[in-house]
């Protein structure tokens, strides 16, 4: 799923375009009946929907710390997504036995017996750490507390027999650390969390010495470290929450990237002097800043919590920075050890697509790396250094090779008040760039981004003959304070604004058709869905909702017993609706639904634990209350985001069928997806 409101568990390691005014749209009731898309997209073939869609055939390569053993996520023999692995270059074979629900993130234990990984109860975000060896014979529940979620799972492999991990077992509120004993399966408590801490962070010797906190008060972002384990915590770096890159569950900023090979210094990501976000390296003892790591003038560090590679890459047996990764229209990294800069260009030479280090194993001989770009899956090469030798390994969705896909063209849109919004535009292949149908696809978040990758949904609407347009409106990550400033209490308001903007240079560049417009997303792109449809129903032909809340007032008191810190954020940002019954009667579409005319399709997890079916089912209802037309699809075993592969291709057969019904596009027929369990309501 895009851009989800808010992103689950990680696994982590320790050791430009011109502006203008567009015609007006058609008016409700004066909209020409839709019409087929160009011609030239028509000659294109048109990609399988389980082909983009029911999951990738392999993916997330991992080198075992000794570098002997390889494992990857594919499908086991019931079509779900287990952890393979086997020698380099041998048999491989499934080591983990999940039936239903997909695994997607794993690791290594440190001494390379074992691989960990994390899995919920159908979607209710309550993870649990698993143990799975070798032979998979021995799978166990490391975690086995019922309603209580597991995350920032860690292993070293200086400690083999130990994993870190943070429950939120005493306190349902907060997450403390626990050090785990794979030998023994026991657990003690390791840090205990005062009660604004987000996230941990240990030292060269896996003892956990600073933390990351949201002082729940003030919303200031307070790094925190202590001396040892038996010394007490003290404030380290304090930023207030106006200077703060923090938004939401996701850690984007200010964050602790890890101990300095000194063990006296400490990396972080801050704007404290700045407009954009620099890795900088501080004193352990005073919080000075003794040095700029790395800084781009346009972006702050790059943060993909979807992305297995890390932004910032770090030597594994020195902890050293020796790459950051930046992103303001295309990805580009700051290398900082010029030996690894040669590697890359070795390796650039024969791998198509923007480079990074998935893997490596603890001694630096050999890597992993993916080959990215937003017309093509996601390639997977090995890298030996001593040889300088590359070897391709997989594509992640071979059967994409057999088709033409649409590559992404960074576009920099001028918003009203002249903000900059950096956006993507994908155009069908071979389709000429006029009056073509619509989609503006809106991430979720709202505090996340867009950026220049490859996204299935992306290429089943190009492939069908619509045109993509993804904006970073205000208050996308990544872009600096100013511009993440610029979104405080515009949620719903000035966001929606930008999007608006960005559809009008559409249709003013002559790409769009104003009259075949479609407004699309998921979670926060939904809740801007429902928005769109309700504010500017002159604008849109058609929505697709996917988990989007209608009122946020609903969505506030369903936010997590966990989210202490968070939700002062959320508050600032946004508003207090739960209080204040006018911004929420305002901001929401469930009380707006009389100015909504165009028709709806609404899919929804019945465990979603943050946009609860509640919320949907309120919209749905009085949207059919005052005789507007809303499909509407549940997902029994699914939660905020649709993670089986079945439901998936279910849910986008539904959207490809509406798509073409009120913009005039192409479907491939739709059937019965075996394994499916979409409820029509």
């Amino acid at each position: 799923m895009r851009g989800l409101l808010f992103v689950s568990s990680i696994v982590a390691v320790a050791v430009g375009a011109s502006s203008g005014c567009a015609p007006a749209a058609s008016a409700e009731g004066s909209r020409p009946a839709p019409r087929t898309a160009h011609a030239a997209a028509r000659v294109a073939p048109l990609i399988p929907r389980d082909v983009l869609f029911a999951g990738t055939e392999r993916s997330s390569p991992e080198l075992s710390p000794d570098g002997a053993k390889m494992s990857w996520l594919a499908p086991s023999k019931d079509g779900v997504m287990n952890v393979w692995a086997g020698p380099v270059g041998g048999a491989m074979r499934p080591v983990t036995r999940e039936s239903h629900r997909p695994i997607s993130a794993y690791a290594w234990s440190g001494d390379g017996s074992r691989i960990l990984y994390f899995q919920d109860g159908d979607g209710d975000e309550n993870d649990h750490v698993f143990s799975a060896d070798l032979d998979g014979g021995d799978v166990r529940d490391l975690t086995p507390h019922p309603g209580v979620k597991a995350q920032n799972l860690a292993v070293s492999v200086t400690h083999p027999d130990h994993v870190l991990v943070s429950l939120n077992l005493r306190d349902r509120h907060v997450f403390d650390v626990y050090r785990i004993d794979l030998r023994t399966f026991a657990s003690r408590l390791e840090a205990e969390n005062p009660g604004d801490v987000l996230s941990f962070a240990t030292d060269g010797d896996f003892v956990v010495r600073a933390a990351t906190a949201f002082d729940p008060a003030t919303a200031r972002t307070v790094i925190r470290v202590r001396d040892a384990a038996s010394l007490p915590w003290r404030d380290l770096v304090v930023t207030p929450f106006e200077r703060s890159l923090f938004d939401g569950q996701v850690v984007n900023g200010s964050l602790v990237a890890s101990f300095a090979p000194d063990g006296k210094s400490l990396y972080v990501h801050s704007a404290s002097n700045q407009d954009h976000g620099r890795l900088v390296r501080v004193d352990a003892k005073t919080g000075a800043e003794l040095q700029v790591v790395a800084s781009d003038p346009r972006s702050d560090v790059a943060d993909d919590p979807g992305s297995p590679a890390p932004s910032v890459v770090t030597h594994p047996k020195t902890g050293a920075i020796q790459a950051v990764e930046f992103e303001h229209t295309t990805p580009r990294w700051a290398f900082l050890d010029a030996e690894m800069a040669a590697d890359f260009g070795r390796i650039e030479r024969e791998a198509r697509g923007f480079v990074r280090v998935v893997s490596r194993d603890a001694e630096d001989r050999a890597w992993i790396v993916s080959a990215s770009r937003s017309d093509a899956p996601t390639a997977y090469l090995r890298y030996d250094r001593a040889t300088k030798k590359v070897t391709p390994l997989f594509t992640d969705a071979p059967a994409l090779l057999r088709y033409d896909l649409a590559a992404k063209e960074p576009v920099v849109i001028r918003a009203r008040d002249g903000l900059e919004l950096v956006s993507y535009l994908t155009v069908p292949r071979g389709a000429k760039r006029a009056k073509l149908p619509l989609v503006l696809l809106i991430h979720g978040g709202p505090w996340f981004r867009d950026r220049d990758g490859y996204e299935p949904e992306v290429q089943l609407l190009a492939n069908r003959g619509y045109a993509v347009l993804q904006v970073n409106y205000r208050g996308s990550t990544g872009f600096g304070l100013s511009f993440l400033n610029a979104s405080t209490h515009e949620w719903g308001r000035g966001t929606q604004e930008d999007l608006y903007d960005a559809v009008r240079w559409a249709v003013a560049q002559g790409i769009a058709d104003p009259a075949r417009v479609c407004a699309m997303g998921w979670s926060g792109g939904g809740y801007a869905t429902l928005r769109a449809l309700s504010m500017r129903p002159d604008l849109f032909a058609c929505g697709v909702d996917g988990v989007g809340p209608a009122d946020i007032a609903t969505l506030f008191h369903s936010f997590p017993a966990y989210w202490g810190g968070i939700l002062t954020r959320w508050r600032l940002r946004v508003g207090d609706p739960e209080r204040d019954a006018d911004l929420n009667r305002a901001i929401s579409p469930l009380y707006h639904v009389d100015a909504i005319r165009a028709p709806l399709l609404i899919g929804q997890g019945a465990n979603d634990p943050r946009v609860t079916i509640a919320n949907a089912d309120a919209m749905v209802k009085a949207l059919r209350a005052a005789g507007r037309s809303v499909d509407y699809v549940v997902y029994p075993d699914e939660g905020h985001g649709f993670a089986r592969p079945e439901n998936n291709v279910d849910f986008y057969a539904r959207v490809e069928e509406f798509l073409a019904k009120h913009l005039g596009g192409r479907a491939e027929p739709r059937s019965k997806v075996s394994g499916a369990t979409a409820e029509v309501r």
